[in-house]
């Protein structure tokens, strides 16, 4: 009985990953070709987007998950291309605040609007209440493991 549980959320992992993957590979495709811009990007200025008062780098990365040196490219690429801007902090002058420009916050909600559309064109084959159903599943199943992750026993020698 146990091996049989095990197997199915074994397979529920690989189909969890499996769908996230698929849906990654879509928006990475479109936002190449509609927008010229990654994924990557769009998650930056995502963040940025939520905080409009901005985020330190290394707040700014750890919403991200990415280390502090791959925020620095993306980051500084962003601000080349004048999306957004870096002022050094008022609360720490040894670091920076990032936050976006004008013309970031078009061009983000611009492609927000679109990748929204995108979403639910990619999930359209779910019906709503299967959808609201699913999302409330993975939701206890993000509480399951966060607090399952807390008790898990060190590693096996």
């Amino acid at each position: 009985m146990a091996t049989d549980v095990s197997g199915t959320r074994l397979r529920l992992w690989l189909r969890l990953l499996a769908a996230t993957n698929e849906m990654e590979r879509a928006l990475r495709r479109r936002l190449r070709t509609e927008f010229g811009t990654t994924l990557p990007r769009f998650d930056v200025m995502a963040a940025l987007d939520r905080a409009p008062e901005g985020l330190s780098m290394s707040e700014l990365s750890r919403r991200l998950m990415v280390t502090n040196g791959n925020t620095t490219v993306l980051v500084g690429a962003l601000e080349k291309d004048g999306l957004v801007r870096r002022s050094v902090s008022a609360v720490d002058r040894r670091s920076f605040t990032v936050e976006l420009t004008d013309a970031g916050r078009e061009s983000f909600a611009c492609m927000a609007d679109v990748h929204a559309q995108w979403v639910s064109e990619l999930l359209s084959g779910i019906d709503a209440a299967s959808a609201r159903e699913l999302s409330r599943g993975l939701h206890h199943a993000r509480l399951a493991i966060q607090a399952s992750a807390d008790t898990v026993p060190a590693a096996r020698a």
